[in-house]
């Protein structure tokens, strides 16, 4: 980490966690943080869904929630990155404070609640955006309030996915009452029909994912997995944030919220490795939660995962995180013998399917 990116990581931990954000994303919409050109070689290009992706560091939603920075963020040494969650509707989220972090434990806790401009505002951002940029998704939510939940993921949809290159349906948030109830195979089932439904009618089709929660059971996910399989989606990211509290130091452990960064980090990747036995790679894994490191990454493609995102380890080592990550990621792949990202994926299972 570059000594001038150290002395604002330490200027931003004086600052309320939600404050700090709000600075961190200004600076970052502002030019006033560094561009670098992706890295990218033979190596470590992937494919997810159809998308080709210059290396497999994705940002995860929750950093860019209402599309302010998208071009600088395409310029930070991501290989694709998220906004959102959008709702139909502007919502302000949760009362505050509501950000925590966890310093001790590398970890943060947040119970935002889909805070962000709502779909009609954020559409006219991603519409504006320059498309050669980079690869951009949309984490799809539903308004706090709604009756409709599935309505509210097709609504959205429907606005922003001509101007998206991918949508993730985001039923594992722990900060909307009742929302991970859609997890359950029915409510599930009954949704993605809905969303599809919604993804039928838009001219340009984009790779549909849903985001699941790490608190699921083994009978939960056979189910996700079954519904998923038949759904017509395009793959799975695993995992959101976390209602597990096991292990930590930090004064804020007990607060309210999802919890992310390094203590999800264990569960997180047997999660993802507990899916890619269930859908193989007939359905694309995305691995998220923990993730520091490239030796984090190739442990996660190992388990099954084409690509990754981060996020909460950018609050301790800063935005340069990801280029570093890609560059490290090429040297362990080929220290273990792999020719690229894709010769990886899964390599962690043995034959009859367990992790390695």
């Amino acid at each position: 980490m570059k000594l001038i990116e150290r002395a604002g990581l330490a200027l931003l931990h004086k600052t309320d966690p939600e404050n700090a954000h709000k600075l961190a994303i200004n600076a970052v919409r502002l030019g006033l943080t560094p561009h670098v050109q992706t890295y990218t070689t033979s190596a470590i290009r992937t494919n997810v869904a159809g998308l080709d992706l210059p290396n497999p560091i994705g940002l995860a939603a929750g950093f860019d929630k209402n599309a302010i920075a998208i071009g600088p963020l395409c310029q930070s040494g991501f290989g694709f990155i998220e906004i959102g969650a959008v709702t139909p509707r502007p919502q302000p989220g949760n009362p505050r404070p509501r950000l925590f972090r966890l310093t001790e434990d590398r970890a943060a806790i947040n119970r935002f609640g889909f805070n962000n401009d709502g779909a009609e505002i954020i559409s006219r951002r991603l519409e504006a955006r320059d498309t050669e940029a980079g690869i951009v998704g949309v984490n799809l939510g539903a308004n706090k309030d709604s009756e409709d939940r599935a309505g509210n993921f097709a609504h959205v949809l429907q606005s922003v996915g001509p101007h998206a290159d991918f949508v993730t349906v985001n039923v594992s948030s722990p900060n909307t009452e009742r929302l991970r109830d859609l997890q359950g195979k029915d409510a599930l089932a009954a949704l993605l029909d809905t969303v599809m439904d919604a993804h039928a009618g838009l001219a340009k089709p984009v790779p549909v994912f849903l985001k699941i929660a790490p608190d699921l059971d083994l009978a939960q996910m056979d189910d996700v997995a079954e519904v998923a399989l038949a759904s017509g989606i395009s793959g799975i990211f695993a995992t959101n944030t976390t209602l597990a509290r096991d292990g930590l130091k930090s004064s804020f452990s007990q607060e309210a919220g999802g919890l992310s960064g390094r203590p999800l980090k264990e569960r997180a990747t047997w999660v993802l490795g507990q899916m890619f036995t269930r859908v193989g790679k007939t359905l694309p894994l995305v691995g998220i939660g923990g993730i520091e490191t490239a030796a984090d990454v190739l442990a996660r493609i190992e388990a099954g995962a084409s690509a990754v995102q981060l996020y909460t380890a950018l609050v301790y080592d800063g935005l340069g995180l990801a280029d570093k990550i890609a560059r490290d990621l090429e040297q362990a792949l080929v220290a273990k013998g792999y020719d690229n990202v894709l010769a990886a994926v899964g390599a962690g299972h043995d034959q009859s399917g367990s992790a390695g």
